[in-house]
């Protein structure tokens, strides 16, 4: 019994000087891992709408309603933020929603693209992606710049060559990051037309 409660007692020791080490590395990393990520958004946001001279947070957004939206639209997808592109004077020259595609073949693909008030998608940022190296990883150089400076409804994509304006050459042997990508754009896309662009935006009021 004695030996019992000696291991116990030194396992408990363990236990809570690991849970300390733990939570101070969590303490120094915390913030900046934060300033990381913010840096990343702001620079996400910048690349998908170069022109805006500010951002600012609609009123009326919240993650809930926007899974309900996607829901609605059959979409495997999450709004994770959505904000206003403005110019200097404050006038809003369009959006930037950031979406989590949860149908990558690594896992989660985040990233943002930038919408204008006409419905012409300036182009998407890729936040975050674990695809198969030499494979999903080409979204970056062979997804990215299809999606610039495009005015469709939604993407397709295909295996023989693009030859319309919402086509997307699919990555060679990577159909399923592919599909991901266009998945999530597509649904951006739904969302800005369902709530933002409906009505004038009621998200602004």
């Amino acid at each position: 019994m004695k030996s019992m409660i000696k291991d116990a007692g030194i396992l408990f020791v363990i236990t809570l000087f690991a849970g300390l080490v733990l939570g101070g590395v969590y303490q120094l990393t915390k913030e900046p891992i934060a300033q990381q990520e913010e840096r990343a958004r702001t620079l996400a946001r910048q690349e998908v709408f170069a022109d805006a001279q500010q951002f600012v947070e609609p009123g009326g957004f919240s993650q809930e309603a926007a899974a309900d939206v996607m829901a609605a639209g059959g979409f495997n997808v999450s709004i994770n933020e959505c904000v206003m592109a403005c110019d200097g004077s404050g006038n809003a020259l369009g959006y930037v929603i950031t979406v989590t595609t949860h149908e990558g073949y690594g896992g989660d693909i985040r990233f943002a693209i930038g919408v204008r008030n006409d419905g012409t998608l300036n182009g998407i940022s890729i936040l975050s992606i674990a695809e198969t190296a030499g494979l999903g990883m080409r979204a970056e150089e062979v997804l990215k710049p299809q999606f610039a400076d495009k005015n469709v409804e939604s993407f397709v994509y295909t295996k023989i060559g693009a030859t319309a304006e919402n086509e997307i050459d699919a990555i060679s042997s990577a159909t399923v990051t592919t599909s991901a990508v266009t998945n999530g754009v597509n649904a951006g896309l739904y969302f800005f037309r369902e709530q933002l662009q409906a009505e004038g935006g009621s998200m602004n009021e």
